[in-house]
């Protein structure tokens, strides 16, 4: 199997271009609307640099993964889906609803296989959770409480930060992660939004907001809160992290999906550090992804996830700016 990445923008580049050859795939390229950046990943990663999209997709690739700045995806969607390509598509799906919709309506009637990147589907712990929901033992969930916090992303890229190219800020970056955990254990999507956002971090250094908070409110009475915020310090020892407790009426239970860690003092680490040692929830992202292409079946986080998850963020900019719920 071939794959190539569709522009460099996003970190999670960094990181699948290592779970793809782990997974026995040939990546066979980069390109990139930025020139500069993609030769400098490129040769950062030995990944061969191809420059514009239409030289990837004739190099004769399996799959792509669409790493570019949320504005872009649409653009670098249909043009691999019209190469009839597998697409694997970074989070959020887009920055409107209608260009999300778009990527999974042209990938539908192309018939490629769309993947939204929420690799969080793929956590051991949150895998875990989803088993003891299936099975019953909660019982009736009435309420959730999730958090996706991290620091200002600006340092990996000034881009995260510019509502043009990355579709807003913290809400748009964090919801979504939050947003379909939920989709996935619960099977469905909040009927209202209701969200408050903040600029109180970072405040002299980015122009969106940096914190948020939503409650979600569900058809069947269930609840949820999200906390997306880059509220973390730049020292902290982590980029980020997500956690999700869920009550039921037989029982309360809590996730922290990025706790596999060790605490290192000095060294190589600085003055505070937190080497992982647990699992690798992008690989199991990527595993799938690659065998689903292999299999030419649908993957197991749709295209359509993506948009459901999307809406959530959209929706809660409406009601930020209206100061009221809005409906879904």
């Amino acid at each position: 199997m071939r794959v190539g990445f569709l522009s460099a923008a996003h970190v999670h580049a960094d990181a699948y271009v290592a779970n793809f050859r782990a997974a026995g795939v040939d990546v066979v390229g980069v390109a990139d609307d930025d020139a500069e950046r993609g030769a400098r990943w490129a040769d950062e990663h030995d990944v061969p640099w191809l420059g514009e999209p239409a030289a990837l997709l004739d190099a004769g690739v399996d799959a792509v993964a669409v790493c570019s700045e949320t504005v872009h995806h649409r653009r670098l969607v249909e043009l691999a889906a019209a190469a009839g390509v597998a697409v694997l598509c970074e989070k959020p799906l887009a920055t409107s609803e209608s260009d999300a919709r778009a990527i999974v309506e042209v990938c539908a009637a192309a018939g490629v296989p769309l993947m939204t990147a929420f690799p969080m589907r793929f956590s051991p712990p949150f895998q875990e959770v989803a088993e003891v929901l299936a099975a019953g033992t909660l019982g009736t969930v009435h309420a959730c409480t999730g958090t996706n916090q991290s620091v200002l992303p600006t340092h990996h890229g000034a881009w995260f930060a510019d509502p043009d190219l990355a579709g807003g800020g913290a809400i748009m970056d964090h919801t979504v992660h939050v947003a379909d955990v939920l989709r996935w254990y619960t099977g469905q999507d909040p009927v209202e939004v209701y969200a408050v956002t903040n600029r109180v971090v970072g405040r002299d250094e980015v122009a969106v907001e940096t914190g948020g908070l939503l409650m979600l409110t569900y058809a069947d009475g269930m609840f949820a809160t999200i906390d997306s915020s880059w509220s973390r310090p730049r020292t902290y020892p982590s980029w980020g992290g997500l956690t999700l407790e869920l009550v039921g009426e037989e029982g309360v239970i809590g996730i922290d999906g990025f706790s596999q860690h060790l605490t290192a003092y000095g060294g190589v680490h600085g003055q505070l550090g937190w080497p992982g040692w647990g699992s690798d929830a992008n690989q199991g992202l990527i595993d799938e992804f690659v065998t689903a292409v292999r299999e030419a079946r649908t993957p197991s986080v749709t295209g359509e996830d993506g948009l459901a998850a999307t809406r959530v963020a959209l929706a809660a900019y409406r009601s930020a700016a209206s100061g009221q719920p809005v409906s879904l």
